[in-house]
């Protein structure tokens, strides 16, 4: 029962990663995109990002392969492949596996994110766990575990020995406010009294560093352990959006919950050649499994770092630093062919990044809005933004349609902008007082230029 709502499960998180690709590779990554695909694989070799696009590429391409990943993930979710053979339906996640392999190993920045490699390892697991036709092998469902307590100790141990304030446990006085993308419910979380952030940062130091290891206790321990990480994570998606990173981590505790109670009936023993091919993986994973380990244990640790192009194995963590204060940068353009004091700039409207003061947080995740994500770090620095924010203004300058449909507001539905500027504000959210008066939820002060006036040439 546990591997058949973990496959479901991680079968729907796969087709939301399929989804979001699908309607956003064009402006990202497509041949006319901001980091187009070929250029990469000119500069890339093949070795360093295994991919089927080698063989070919085109966006017509792209855009069958994730299209084919988002039904062939459907299918997964509604149970198709415990109606097949055991070795079709492992070929059937191996295909799901490879299709996405392939689109994160040409994704470049867009794809430089912890739950990509998460999902892709995950992914791998799910191809040995078979179907309803055969009992689930136990080394895969170790190895999940191994799996999760990775994510988990690691994320743990990156605020411990990151930036101080997760020691003295005042991190959540900031994080809500300055997360990459807020949430609906995040201004109530940041505006709860300072001793309950210090409690909720010693439950989170409490679960991420001593829970997992209960993960390898008999159960009922491993249940309880498996809950508590699902509380933590539920929490986690309340407060923020953090793309399908919380839900994925909620369903790779599932496996680790004892469902045999609710059994309905026993199944056949593996056959002999999937025992034989399920314990050579294992073995090599086993043995991949050295440098992630020998990460955690490093005073130098790195956060969600992959050590081989398949992504088989991988270290993870977030929030080694929690800024104290928020940055956003705000697009606007004019039609006006000469910028002086008097002139109108309209802003850009982003789907999820904070922008109008008085637009609340919407809930995304687990979609992932990638430009939105990647505007938070340019915030952070303008070196973040160097390789593709150029492309994306002069997209705007010449009123690209793909690269609009990233965006909720376009205040130049006519005709493209003449001029496009970026300026670099400092925001907070706004005190209950303000909230009230006003109806803002942030408050927003002028901090310098991001990017001068820029036309096309």
């Amino acid at each position: 029962m546990s591997r058949l709502v973990f496959q479901r499960a991680l079968a729907v998180v796969y087709l939301v990663a399929f989804l979001s690709a699908a309607l956003q590779f064009r402006a990202l990554i497509g041949e006319r995109g901001m980091l187009p695909v070929p250029a990469h694989l000119r500069r890339v070799p093949a070795r360093a990002a295994p991919s089927l696009f080698r063989l070919r590429y085109s966006d017509r391409l792209f855009a069958c392969t994730a299209w084919c990943g988002v039904l062939l993930a459907a299918a997964l979710a509604a149970g198709a492949a415990d109606r097949l053979p055991l070795a079709v339906a492992m070929a059937w996640w191996a295909a799901l596996w490879v299709l996405y392999l392939s689109i994160v190993n040409v994704g470049q920045t867009w794809y430089g994110f912890g739950w990509e490699s998460l999902l892709l390892e995950a992914g791998f697991l799910a191809i040995l766990l078979g179907n309803e036709r055969t009992s689930p092998p136990v080394v895969v469902l170790w190895l999940l575990r191994w799996l999760l307590f990775r994510v988990e100790f690691g994320a743990g141990l990156i605020k411990l020995r990151g930036d101080r304030c997760w020691r003295d446990l005042t991190c959540l006085d900031y994080h809500h406010e300055t997360q990459p993308m807020p949430g609906p419910l995040s201004w109530w979380f940041h505006r709860l009294p300072r001793p309950l952030h210090r409690a909720e940062t010693a439950a989170n130091h409490a679960v991420q560093l001593g829970v997992p290891f209960l993960l390898f206790a008999p159960q009922p321990v491993a249940s309880a352990a498996a809950g508590l990480i699902v509380a933590t994570q539920l929490w986690l998606v309340l407060s923020g959006n953090f793309a399908w990173l919380n839900w994925l981590t909620i369903v790779l505790a599932l496996p680790a919950v004892d469902a045999s109670p609710l059994a309905a009936r026993s199944l056949p023993d593996a056959p002999p050649w999937y025992q034989a091919v399920v314990l050579a993986v294992a073995a090599v994973l086993l043995a991949l499994s050295y440098r992630p380990a020998r990460n955690l244990l490093s005073r130098h640790q790195a956060m969600n770092r992959s050590y081989d192009p398949l992504h088989l194995v991988n270290s993870y963590g977030a929030f080694g630093s929690v800024s104290r204060v928020r940055y956003e940068v705000v697009v606007e353009g004019t039609d006006e062919a000469v910028a002086g004091e008097g002139t109108v700039w309209r802003a850009y409207g982003f789907k999820g990044k904070p922008g109008d003061v008085h637009r609340r947080p919407r809930q995304y995740a687990p979609y992932h809005l990638r430009l939105d994500w990647m505007m938070w770090f340019a915030a952070l620095s303008p070196a973040y933004a160097a390789p593709w924010f150029p492309a994306f203004v002069e997209r705007l300058l010449r009123g690209d349609r793909d690269t609009l449909r990233l965006l909720a507001r376009n205040p130049f539905p006519d005709a493209p902008p003449v001029q496009v500027r970026a300026l670099l504000y400092r925001y907070r959210y706004t005190t209950r007082a303000e909230r009230r008066e006003t109806g803002a939820w942030w408050h927003r002060t002028p901090v310098r230029q991001f990017l001068p006036p820029t036309r096309l040439r």
